[in-house]
């Protein structure tokens, strides 16, 4: 296949000549072909308004034709699959088998969503019917259900070039909601959104929908990304990226003239608990499980455990196993420099940290953008003393810190902003014996993980991928499952409405057969 380098604005291609610059790969850091050239304002504007004017239709489209949509970009990116195969590891370092996991995981999640919204009950449809012979007032009748908000801004991912990006989890819900879509494309897999975006594109088409639905732009997060978060047009951003990049977002957004919502994912030290008993009776597998946790993708999930909290009596039983892993273990290829970059400067900040022991590192290969497996250790009371190690390492880095009482464990966990996961290990008696530190965790975490690692984040209906600030910039919502589509939604109520102008899902005859809830 051989890529363009070019904006995809609609059914067109963009037809600048600004470079937007080349993606190189991250283990020689020799640029790509071809070179990216930026979209330019004029064409930004034209992408934005065949969103806006897509969206008069797009909103009205039924459940059964935005499923079909949504299946035949899966299809579409399961087509494109040997292409995707070939580009995206020079891109990112991944490795063949990693880009087809991730293409699977991006296609069951498009089905997903494709069932939901031909299902239909998930506009939450709510009626309360008329009562006028009550007194002393009358009741109107009422009736309720979610609708699109309007274009929707998507800031790719560079962790995941396919899950977290082009036609990721933001994309997937918003079309599903039935809002159209404009992809800010990740600088880091240029190609690889290039592939995905020609998949959605064809889609579009061979379903008959507006070209507007889809468009997806190449350039500078400070130029296009700004001008994106900034036009009147666009009703609400996704985001997964650095606490830095979400923050800038967020600012933007809240000083337009009409402030959008922002749903960005953004930092998390994911902490794990491993209680006293099943660390001496388990030890080396929990060791064992912290290791693949910690080194799954070179530590570049945003679930990675960054924080692991054990009983002082207890610490040998977990770091024995862990260390030696980790002293074993070869350095991988990162995603970018810049990941890279950031990586290191975390390793330097620990290391230099006067209370901080460096307990295990491995080896450091002879390939660019190198990740060398590090573990830390502390005590509760530096780490309180210390907000600066509450800030993530993103890559294969853990810190282990010590306790002396569940008193200590609580102020440690008080002492955490908002987290994606919290995780806890224990024996059955330990666990029921420990039922504050579940609540602790709740109040802190959008998943609470019980004798298992973070990493792992499952696509299905009751999945939380979200938390607290900073973890996420609303920590009411979730950036992976089903409940991702009401981010780009409103509630809207009809009051003594006509049946003939009432949506299908508010009707009396509930032609589309969904689930109300009815009074």
């Amino acid at each position: 296949m051989t890529l363009q380098g070019t904006s995809i604005i609609g059914a067109s291609r963009g037809q600048g000549n600004e470079s937007a610059g080349q993606s190189s790969n991250p283990a020689n850091n020799e640029t790509l072909d071809p070179n990216y050239i930026a979209a330019t304002d004029k064409e930004l504007q034209h992408a934005v308004s065949l969103a806006d004017d897509a969206f008069q239709c797009f909103r009205r489209t039924s459940g059964a034709d935005k499923a079909k949509l949504l299946r035949t970009i899966a299809e579409n990116i399961e087509g494109s699959i040997e292409n995707l195969v070939t580009r995206m590891p020079l891109e990112t370092g991944l490795p063949e088998m990693r880009v087809r996991g991730e293409a699977g995981r991006t296609c069951g999640q498009l089905r997903m969503f494709a069932n939901l919204v031909e299902g239909g009950s998930w506009v939450d449809a709510r009626i309360d019917r008329a009562q006028p012979d009550r007194e002393p007032i009358p009741k109107v009748d009422t009736r309720s259900m979610m609708r699109p908000l309007g274009p929707v801004a998507v800031f790719a991912a560079s962790n995941f070039p396919l899950a977290f990006s082009t036609a990721g989890g933001d994309t997937a819900s918003a079309l599903a909601a039935g809002c159209p879509v404009i992809v800010k494309a990740h600088s880091s897999h240029s190609g690889t959104a290039e592939i995905v975006g020609l998949a959605i594109q064809r889609a579009v088409a061979d379903c008959g929908l507006p070209e507007g639905v889809f468009s997806l732009v190449y350039g500078s997060g400070r130029t296009i990304g700004q001008a994106l978060v900034k036009h009147p047009s666009i009703k609400a951003v996704g985001f997964t990226g650095s606490y830095g990049g979400g923050r800038a977002l967020m600012d933007l957004a809240a000083a337009r003239d009409e402030p959008i919502p922002v749903y960005a994912e953004m930092s998390a030290i994911n902490p794990v608990v491993i209680l006293p008993e099943i660390a001496a009776a388990k030890g080396d597998a929990l060791g064992e499980g912290l290791f693949g946790s910690l080194t799954l993708g070179v530590g570049q999930f945003c679930t990675n455990p960054g924080l692991i909290f054990i009983h002082a009596n207890s610490v040998s039983h977990i770091t024995g196993k862990l260390v030696e892993l980790v002293n074993g273990s070869s350095s991988a290829t990162m995603l970018n420099a810049g990941i890279r970059q950031a990586y290191g400067s975390g390793l330097d900040h620990l290391k230099n940290h006067s209370n901080v022991e460096l307990l295990a590192a491995g080896s450091c290969g002879d390939a660019q953008n190198q990740a060398v497996p590090h573990v830390f250790q502390t005590t509760s009371s530096t780490f309180l003393a210390s907000n600066d190690l509450t800030e993530e390492v993103f890559g294969p880095a853990t810190l282990v810190v010590t306790y002396t009482s569940d008193d200590e464990l609580a102020q440690l966990f008080g002492s955490l902003g908002g987290q994606l996961t919290a995780s806890v290990h224990g024996t059955d008696d330990e666990l029921a014996s420990h039922t504050g530190i579940s609540a602790l965790m709740e109040t802190c975490t959008g998943r609470l993980v019980f004798n298992g690692f973070p990493t792992g984040v499952e696509v299905c209906a009751s999945m939380v991928h979200g938390g607290p600030f900073p973890a996420t910039s609303d920590g009411r919502s979730t950036s992976v499952g089903t409940m991702a589509v009401y981010r780009f939604t409103r509630a809207v109520c009809w009051q003594d409405c006509p049946d003939a102008l009432l949506p299908d899902e508010l009707k009396d005859a509930n032609p589309l057969g969904i689930q109300r809830a009815e009074v």
